[in-house]
C-alpha cells in the first residue's frame, strides 16, 4: 500500500511546463515526455494490480494519472498547434 501511495505522490508532482514560451521542438520533446511517463506509470499500476494490491487505491491512482495526463496533454497540444499555425502556417 505504500508503494501505491509513493506511486500516487509521483503522479501528483507533475506539474504543467509554461509550453507557450518553448520552441516547437521543446513542446514536442515534452509531448513525448508526458507519453513515457504516463507509460511508466500505467505499468507499475499494472504490476500492483497483478499482485492483488489495495484495489480501491489502484483506481483513485488511475484516475489521477488520467486526469493529470489529460490535462497535460490538452496543454502542449494547445501549444504545439498554436506554434505550427503562427511559425510554419502563416509564414506561407
Amino acid at each position: 500500500m505504500e508503494n501505491i501511495k509513493k506511486l500516487i505522490d509521483e503522479i501528483n508532482s507533475r506539474k504543467p511546463k509554461n509550453y507557450e514560451q518553448m520552441k516547437i521542438d521543446n513542446v514536442s520533446k515534452e509531448l513525448h515526455s508526458v507519453m513515457e511517463f504516463e507509460q511508466n506509470i500505467l505499468e507499475k499500476i499494472n504490476t500492483f494490480e497483478n499482485d492483488h494490491q489495495d484495489l480501491d487505491l489502484i483506481k483513485y491512482a488511475k484516475m489521477i494519472c488520467r486526469n493529470i495526463i489529460e490535462r497535460e496533454t490538452i496543454l502542449i497540444q494547445d501549444a504545439y498547434l498554436k506554434k505550427i499555425d503562427s511559425e510554419y502556417l502563416n509564414s506561407k
